[in-house]
């Protein structure tokens, strides 16, 4: 399995690596920086440049254990050594969206004991995420939840990440039992993703460094789905 590289340094935009596997346009490293698929969050996309040439990714995603890199046009790429380079601000667009859906779904729990039960980020500049509550809430709470999430995220909280064996964090109490109890058990070392005072759960996505890089953003739709559970749609407004 190659190195994941992204999950050590999610501002990390590129990377010297070697060509493992061609196999028509999927393309296969040794290491990357290439986020695939994953976690409601969408792929990178960018570029594998060897010599003078350079060639399109244009999807990423796991396969059978491995990140397969889709290329547009693969022809003139051999095995040996590439450099890797995602697209930064596409990359950096998902970071702030992610940040801030674990910010919603931290402050959610903490303040209701409401659990996310899932979320996506849409490559046309938007995200959600659905949350289910305890018992049912009042609509006119969610007028003035976003003032309350923004002004979270202005507090600059620090995000930091964590692995632990799988035994020891589902002795965490909380909302993060709740999304490990999710997971395959063939998983058993878990990356924790915390906010500091606010959140901490299982994640293999990217995130900010702190959440005042989030932004300003707008919550656009907030909708029942299905008893006690709430879809929150929100863009980044910068």
């Amino acid at each position: 399995m190659e190195k994941e590289l992204f999950l050590e340094n999610s501002y990390q935009t590129s990377c010297t690596t070697f060509i493992k596997e061609i196999n028509e346009n999927k393309v296969i490293l040794d290491q990357t920086v290439f986020y695939p698929t994953g976690g409601g969050q969408p792929f990178d996309t960018g570029v594998i440049k060897q010599g003078d040439h350079e060639f399109e990714v244009i999807k990423v995603k796991r396969e059978q254990g491995e990140i397969v890199h889709y290329v547009r046009d693969a022809r003139n790429l051999t095995l040996g050594e590439v450099t890797a380079q995602i697209n930064w601000d596409r990359r950096y667009r998902f970071m702030r969206y992610h940040t801030l859906l674990h910010v919603i779904a931290g402050h959610l729990y903490n303040k209701f004991g409401a659990l996310a039960t899932s979320n996506e980020i849409y490559e046309d500049n938007r995200a959600r995420i659905d949350v289910q509550f305890e018992e049912g809430i009042s609509e006119t709470y969610f007028s003035s939840m976003e003032q309350e999430i923004q002004k979270i995220v202005e507090e600059n909280h620090m995000i930091s990440t964590r692995s632990l064996p799988r035994g020891e964090v589902e002795k965490i109490p909380g909302s993060v039992k709740t999304v490990i109890n999710l997971l395959p058990k063939s998983i058993q070392t878990i990356r924790l993703v915390a906010i500091n005072k606010l959140d901490e759960q299982a994640c293999g996505g990217t995130h900010v460094k702190s959440t005042n890089e989030i932004g300003v953003f707008s919550f656009t739709k907030v909708k029942n789905k299905g008893k006690n559970t709430k879809r929150i749609e929100v863009i980044l407004n910068n």
